[in-house]
Parts: structure tokens; C-alpha cells; sequence
């Protein structure tokens, strides 16, 4: 039997997360000390002995839940073996945590179960009533797994230079920025959804760090609770949750 398909066999790796093609992740669950987390439904193949069970959340992370309607599923890989993942085809991306990073919890495909996992607030004086107004908190020594709908940009943040994104574009950004939610371009623009231009809320980062970009936008904030005017008062980051083990 000859075709062309026989060209993407399996790639060799030495590490947990290897991407096997810009789509599809290659996972080793036998490296590492701690299980593999990954969304549920995400494994499209795998080779060995592997066990999937439902991730455990304890108290506080079941109650941030059911505060803030920010749910991620998963799904603890363990054992001897090689777990392929993916989802909805989009573009794959591996990273390290390091110092922290802030992500919208339906960009995650995995993540080391080492990794503390918090659910924070992202609101202001004047909060917007979507689901982007809670997101995770990843931190801790580990990697994690994103996804875009596209090839991403990465934005650098620096004292000297601010950035400012549609917020339903972003994906993650480094736990130590600082954001405010800015309003459309005119007051009158403030009640409609997508302004006047077209162009939705925007979300100003300042400090030092990175912003994760993808080339998509998410459905737009579909309202607004009490009155006055968006990025007055700057949001803030709340913990609400608490670590994933």
C-alpha cells in the first residue's frame, strides 16, 4: 500500500508535550512526575496503557465555578503511554508557565497537573456581563497547552510601551500585567455592541510582560450592569479559586 499519508507517521520527541503536526499534540504521559490534565473529549488517539479518569476539582474550585460560570472539563491522563490531542483543528501552542499567566479557559488543551489553578475576576466599577469576564490563572512550575483559532501574535509590554487588544480576540496574557477595559470610541457607542466602527471593548495592558493575540474574535460582551463609563476605574484580578489538587 503506498500514498502519501504514510509521510505523517508519528515524530520523535524527548519531551511530555510535542507538537506532531501545528494541530494535533503529541503527549508522553509516562514523562513527569504529575499527571497529564487535558480537556475532555480532546484525546483523538493513543498507544500504550493509559487511563483517562474525571479531574478531581476540590471546594473552592467548585465553588468559584458556580459563581462565575467559568468551566474547563478535564480529564487526568496517566499512565504508560502516548496520548494524541486536539481540538476543532486549531493551532496548537506550548509553553512554559513561569511566573504566571492569565487565560481564557476555552483556549486550554492541557496542562501539567502541577500547576496551581485559580479562577480570577477580571471587572471594574462597571462590570461587563460576558463570559470573559472570569478567567483562569495558571502558576506554578509546569507547561500548558493553548489554542488559537489562527496563527496568534504575541504583543511585548513594556514600561515604555502599552498595548491595547479587542477583548474578545485575546487569549492569555502574563499574570503580572496590569489591564483596564476601555470603552468604544464615543459615549453614544458605549450601548451598542460593537460601537459605532465595528470595533468592540478594548483591553489596555501596562507593566512588563506579554499578551497572546489570535487572528479570531470571540462573541462580544452582551451587556453592561449599573451605569457609567467603561474604563473609569480599571479592572482588577480577584482569586476566587483555588489550586487543582
Amino acid at each position: 500500500m503506498h500514498s502519501t499519508l504514510f509521510a505523517h507517521v508519528p515524530v520523535e520527541s524527548t519531551g511530555r508535550y510535542t507538537l506532531q503536526n501545528p494541530q494535533l499534540l503529541k503527549t508522553d504521559v509516562t514523562r513527569g512526575s504529575s499527571p497529564v490534565l487535558a480537556r475532555q473529549g480532546a484525546m483523538v488517539a493513543f498507544e500504550g496503557q493509559v487511563e483517562f479518569d474525571s479531574q478531581y476539582r476540590n471546594r473552592s474550585w467548585r465553588n468559584a465555578e458556580r459563581m462565575t460560570g467559568e468551566r474547563l472539563e478535564l480529564m487526568r491522563c496517566k499512565g504508560n503511554g502516548i496520548v494524541y490531542l486536539a481540538n476543532f483543528a486549531q493551532y496548537l501552542h506550548v509553553m512554559e508557565v513561569g511566573r504566571g499567566i492569565t487565560v481564557d479557559s476555552s483556549a486550554v488543551l492541557a496542562f501539567d497537573g502541577s500547576l496551581g489553578v485559580g479562577i480570577v475576576a477580571v471587572d471594574s466599577a462597571v462590570e461587563v456581563a460576558s463570559a470573559g469576564a472570569y478567567n483562569l490563572e495558571l502558576s506554578g512550575s509546569g507547561q500548558v497547552v493553548l489554542m488559537t483559532s489562527g496563527e496568534p501574535l504575541v504583543l511585548e509590554v513594556n514600561p515604555d510601551k502599552n498595548v491595547c487588544v479587542d477583548s474578545d480576540a485575546v487569549i492569555a496574557w502574563s499574570t503580572s500585567l496590569r489591564t483596564q477595559l476601555q470603552a468604544p470610541t464615543s459615549t453614544s457607542s458605549v450601548w451598542r455592541r460593537r460601537g459605532t466602527t465595528g470595533e468592540g471593548w478594548e483591553m489596555h495592558f501596562s507593566g512588563t510582560g506579554h499578551v497572546l493575540v489570535q487572528p479570531s474574535e470571540l462573541l462580544p460582551p452582551q451587556g453592561m450592569r449599573n451605569g457609567g463609563m467603561l474604563g473609569q476605574f480599571g479592572m482588577r484580578g480577584n482569586s476566587l479559586g483555588g489550586s487543582n489538587t
